[in-house]
């Protein structure tokens, strides 16, 4: 699904999402990097909206992992870099409500918490470590992947060291963490191959 569907996600958010995804799919370093640290080029919104933080539950885990294959079948029919019309909105919303949403705004609200605690997982151990602890980690691996290009390495590094400059907010709901643990593979499968 396209970033700018996800009006509330911060663009860290966005970041530590892909950031999660990308390591767990075992992709090159400078494509981590990239990921991790750049906003997502398809953000709408000049200044980007807090993200509301709450409670999640499995109700609404499995709500979106159910959802992701018909928003999917939605988001792949828009082009790059456009808004989505008002038919597509009530398709998203329409969707949101068959899998148990309020609307559109609730299920992008519980993906944007998903996606900040998703962040934070380091990608090997599947244990929750902060986001912090992934961008240092991240670092690292560019540091010493001796196959990358020099000016490749340095920009990678820029970027990874500039989001280390903007943390992520921290997890108001601690209990999110362990939800998300418990679904964290399913979620990097459906949640992380739709960031491009």
């Amino acid at each position: 699904m396209p970033a700018l569907l996800r009006p509330a996600l911060t663009a860290l958010s966005v970041a530590c999402l892909l950031s999660a995804a990308s390591l767990a799919s075992s992709g090159p370093a400078l494509a981590q990097a990239k990921q991790q640290a750049a906003p997502p080029a398809q953000a709408a919104p000049a200044q980007t909206p807090t993200l509301k933080q709450a409670a999640l539950t499995d109700k609404q885990v499995d709500g979106v992992l159910a959802a992701q294959k018909d928003m999917d079948a939605i988001t792949a029919k828009l082009p790059e870099n456009t808004a989505p019309d008002q038919k597509v909105i009530a398709q998203l919303d329409a969707v949101s409500k068959k899998y148990g949403f309020a609307s559109y705004d609730d299920y992008n609200n519980v993906v944007d918490n998903i996606s900040l605690v998703l962040g934070g997982f380091d990608p090997t151990t599947k244990k929750y470590v902060g986001n912090e602890a992934v961008l240092k980690s991240q670092i690292a691996q560019v540091q010493a992947d001796k196959k990358m290009p020099a000016k490749d390495k340095k920009e990678a590094l820029e970027e990874l060291n500039e989001a280390l400059k903007t943390p992520a907010p921290a997890v108001e709901n601690k209990g999110n963490i362990d939800l998300v643990g418990k679904y964290y593979d399913k979620l990097v499968a459906a949640l992380g191959d739709d960031q491009n």
